[in-house]
């Protein structure tokens, strides 16, 4: 699966999560070139400030694998994952994280911080950014700006 692929599906994730009102950040967790979970964020459906998308996949290939250690593993999420996401990518031995949007407020994985590559953490999560990022932004600004005018 190429990380345009994985991309687009997450994409599809996060549209499904824009549709039920939460904000829109897909993921999807690939391991041997198949998709084992799919998630979207759910904080305000679950009343969970941990049900992000990428908690939400990590969860699900865990348990799909029976075992907390991913290395073998490709997240693909719309957003760049926040220190809490990328802390999780790192515990469970994430091999690769691939986002689409920066996030410049929250990001962990170059843009505020590199979590994933603190030389204090035992293992290491490598990252590629900018994959369909102007999609991943479109449905995040599209979303922002909708809730702005109904909540103003």
């Amino acid at each position: 699966m190429t990380d345009h692929e994985g991309m687009l599906m997450a994409l599809a994730e996060a549209q499904k999560a824009y549709d039920a009102g939460e904000t829109p950040v897909g993921a999807v967790l690939v391991r041997e070139g198949k998709i084992v979970a799919r998630a979207h964020n759910l904080q305000e459906t679950l009343h969970d400030p941990t049900a992000h998308a990428e908690m939400q996949c990590l969860r699900l290939a865990a348990q799909e694998k029976g075992d907390w250690r991913l290395p073998d593993s490709t997240l693909y999420v719309t957003l760049e994952p926040c220190p809490m996401c990328a802390g999780a990518m790192v515990m469970s031995r994430l091999g690769r994280v691939v986002y689409g949007a920066s996030d410049p407020e929250k990001g962990c994985c170059g843009s505020i911080y590199d979590l994933p590559n603190d030389p204090a953490l035992h293992s290491r999560t490598r990252w590629t950014a900018d994959i369909l990022a102007k999609d991943c932004e479109s449905l995040l600004t599209a979303f922002f700006q909708e809730r702005r005018q109904t909540h103003s």
